[in-house]
């Protein structure tokens, strides 16, 4: 008999540093508490066409995107924590950077990393401009083969997570 426990399946919550993807993360943080589950932190960074491999981050530097997105995301998620310092699954969160398209790397690492569930954020757009861009989040709702949760920005603070 095997004494060693399998890690449990994450949360995974994608964030594009928006206020949708902090109520999503706050969100996700909460569930993963109350299911006691890992919570994972993934950011996809859309390689630009026009600077491939690169970043404009302020006038005239230009630096590596994994490193400007990578800094980005730690304060995303530490200015997060210090507002939120109840989340305790947020401060013990994997962070994940990848390079690509955001809805297929989603989908990807939500496989590859045994995702039990992913929680996003969107704007909330409706007609036309939804048309017209489409919706990340719609998309992961349409091909994950998991559950999806979408969070809206003004559920972060005042909403829980299913019991």
């Amino acid at each position: 008999m095997n004494d060693q426990r399998k890690e449990a399946a994450p949360i995974l919550v994608p964030v594009d540093f928006s206020p949708a993807s902090r109520a999503a993360l706050i969100w996700g943080a909460r569930a993963a508490h109350r299911f006691e589950a890992p919570l994972e932190v993934l950011h996809v960074v859309h390689d630009p066409a026009w600077a491939p491999g690169y970043y404009q981050k302020e006038a005239g530097e230009v630096r590596r995107m994994e490193e400007a997105a990578g800094e980005m995301m730690d304060a995303f998620v530490e200015e997060t924590i210090e507002h939120f310092p109840d989340l305790e699954a947020l401060a013990r969160a994997r962070r994940t950077l990848v390079v690509g398209l955001p809805v297929h790397r989603i989908l990807e690492v939500a496989a590859s990393h045994g995702a039990r569930w992913i929680v996003m954020g969107s704007q909330g757009r409706s007609g036309l401009p939804k048309l017209l861009l489409g919706s990340k989040a719609q998309r992961v709702v349409q091909l994950a083969p998991l559950p999806v949760t979408i969070v809206k920005a003004e559920q972060a603070e005042g909403e829980s997570p299913p019991r």
